[in-house]
């Protein structure tokens, strides 16, 4: 199992060592979102829209995106152990997006049951990276995805 903690907003979070693999739990362990009552909901498909502020809320959600793909060019990441996925690695992905009605501190956690390979936070590394999306998600303002500058993601390996 591992583990990302998030302080913040917006990750992707992707490639894990299995090529199937699925975000097992999670929550809102502080912050502001914490004593709004916020709490993790994992979305199953079909997953509809994502972004553009349609959740509103001060829980954190998560859904499997993804699985069992063969990266074909070098991938590059935000967090990881190299500035690269190489070509050929075989990967699940996975979405984990914060999305408050106004702003709000969160602190919380997702659990994966297999080893986190990388993470995309900046625009640029998940627009790089939207072919492993899910087909039944509708992202939206894909300009907007990302950390913002006081947010954090950590992988924890649990």
């Amino acid at each position: 199992m591992s583990r990302v903690l998030i302080y913040g907003v917006c990750c992707f979070v992707v490639g894990l060592n299995s090529a199937q693999a699925v975000i097992i739990a999670g929550d809102v362990t502080g912050g502001s979102a914490a004593t709004a009552g916020g709490i993790f909901i994992k979305l199953i498909p079909p997953i509809g829209d994502v972004g553009d502020d349609n959740f509103n809320d001060p829980n954190l959600y998560g859904f499997d995106e993804d699985q069992n793909i063969i990266i074909p060019a070098p991938l590059t990441v935000d967090i990881g152990p190299s500035a690269t996925l190489p070509t050929g690695t075989e990967v699940a992905s996975h979405y984990v997006v914060f999305d408050p009605a106004s702003s709000q501190r969160m602190i919380g956690y997702v659990d994966f049951d297999a080893p986190i390979l990388a993470i995309m936070t900046k625009t640029a590394t998940l627009a790089a990276s939207d072919f492993l999306a899910n087909v039944s998600a509708n992202y939206l303002s894909p300009s907007a995805r990302g950390l913002e500058s006081a947010d954090s993601v950590v992988i924890d390996p649990v």
